[in-house]
């Protein structure tokens, strides 16, 4: 089995190794290569042109240039603790709400928000399911299927305009996803981890936007602490 795709969101070639032991990736500025062999011995493996048999996806789809979204992790957090962005716990979160006028922009998929979401938030994903059919995105939509993964996802590249329809640049924000990540540094991960939510805030002070704050533990947490909550969805 061959298999050529792109990356997939929050993925590097050690990731996706963690799921199939024989991967290999290559990697340059323009495009991304993953090729997953069999564990076969030779003389067993399928010969690719057996389609009766074997199944081959290739792909030469070239990725588009990097967006700012798609900076280093590192990068991201420097510039987040440059600005001050402060990470509040969720009550702290629903008491600026209540008393300071923040906002909450949760920011994700729209389906999640409706089901159910902070009273008064504002929702903004930061993600979107792929909605093209490029040579790009149909090889990702087959690296997401390959994994099993059927609602693959890329950046919505209507954050910035669409928050800017709804909240000044001198808003009063926590933005909020469902696991949060943090910029606290642990043992195991000194540069913290990476979120939905704290990509969106790099993208806000990236954006001339001055009070960004984050929902440390996400809404997981709020929920799980029986904070208020509201549905949009139909009975």
């Amino acid at each position: 089995m061959a298999f050529t795709s792109t990356a997939l969101q929050y993925s590097s070639t050690s990731y996706l190794q963690s799921w199939v032991p024989s991967l290999e990736g290559k990697l340059d500025h323009n495009s991304w290569c993953v090729r997953v062999r069999s564990y076969k011995p030779a003389s067993q493996r399928l010969h690719q042109q057996n389609f009766a048999r074997g199944l081959t996806i290739m792909s030469a789809a070239t990725k588009p240039a990097k967006s700012p979204a798609e900076e280093e992790w590192k990068v991201k957090r420097e510039l987040l603790l440059q600005k001050r962005v402060k990470s509040v716990e969720p009550k702290e979160a629903l008491r600026l709400q209540k008393e300071n006028k923040f906002v909450i922009l949760d920011v994700r998929p729209e389906a999640e928000f409706k089901e159910a979401h902070p009273p008064d938030a504002i929702n903004v994903q930061v993600y979107r399911l792929i909605k093209e059919w490029t040579a790009w995105d149909i090889a990702r939509r087959a690296a997401f299927a390959f994994f099993g993964i059927f609602s693959g996802t890329e950046e919505n590249p209507e954050f910035i305009k669409s928050v800017g329809e709804k909240l000044n640049k001198d808003a009063k924000i926590i933005v909020a996803c469902s696991a949060g990540g943090t910029m606290k540094p642990t043992q195991n991960l000194p540069q913290g981890q990476q979120s939905r939510s704290l990509i969106a805030a790099y993208l806000l002070v990236l954006n001339g936007y001055n009070n960004v704050f984050h929902l440390e533990g996400g809404l997981y947490k709020w929920f799980k602490e029986d904070l208020p909550s509201v549905s949009d969805t139909e009975e």
